[in-house]
């Protein structure tokens, strides 16, 4: 069904994300490597890969470099970090670096299988917890230097300022449509509207500068 690379030095996490993989997405080809050098070697026999589960600390990596040294490397195949990480500001880094997803090692069986699952449907995933948690100093100040204008806010409608708002608790297109009984096209459109206004260029950069905003207190108005 998919062709999916697992990096990660660690085993026993590679036997437990193998097992998701082979139970959630039957008749997949699981390959499974334990450093940088060789994930990247082996993106250039298979360029048909379907996506990349990198673990942040593995040999070779060096933290957020490795991402991009892959993602520089082949940057037509999709890559999810999965890390024992919590830190919101990493998360939010990571997929500005060009990763697809972000799954926390810590995650449930069934919460891992559907974040693989909207990720091979073509969606970003952020770990929800993690992203309705409060951020640290260093990334407060990163909000600082990118916050939105207020203008820019009220220049947005209602029920875009609603699909912000569960932007920034990482739901994906799917969830929000759910959430605010509408239809999943109709949230795109939301998302392309918002995105236009806030004069930001994907959702990544629409989370790190609404992520402080107090939606309530807009959406009083």
């Amino acid at each position: 069904m998919y062709k999916i690379l697992i990096a990660d030095d660690h085993p026993l996490f590679r036997e437990a994300i193998h097992n998701v993989i082979a139970d959630g997405f039957p008749g997949s080809e699981i390959m499974e490597t334990a450093d940088l050098d060789s994930a990247l070697e082996l993106t250039q026999s298979h360029d048909d890969l379907d996506l990349i589960l990198l673990d942040l600390n593995m040999p070779g990596m060096h933290g957020l470099g490795g991402l991009m040294n892959l993602r520089n490397e082949a940057p037509t195949i999709p890559v999810v970090i999965v890390s024992a990480e919590q830190d919101k500001q990493i998360v939010l880094q990571a997929i500005t670096y060009g990763a697809v997803g972000f799954i926390t090692k810590s995650s449930p069986r069934a919460q891992m299988t559907d974040a693989i699952a909207q990720i091979l449907d073509g969606n970003v995933y952020l770990p929800p917890d993690i992203i309705r948690s409060q951020k640290s100093n260093s990334s407060r100040q990163h909000h600082d230097n990118h916050s939105i204008a207020p203008e820019l806010l009220q220049a947005l409608t209602r029920k875009q300022l609603l699909v912000l708002e569960r932007m920034t608790k990482g739901e994906s297109n799917k969830q929000i449509a759910y959430s605010l009984d509408i239809a999943e096209t109709t949230v795109k459109a939301h998302v392309s509207a918002i995105l236009r206004k806030l004069g930001v260029h994907n959702r990544v950069q629409a989370i790190l500068s609404a992520g402080d905003i107090d939606f309530a207190s807009y959406l009083r108005r």
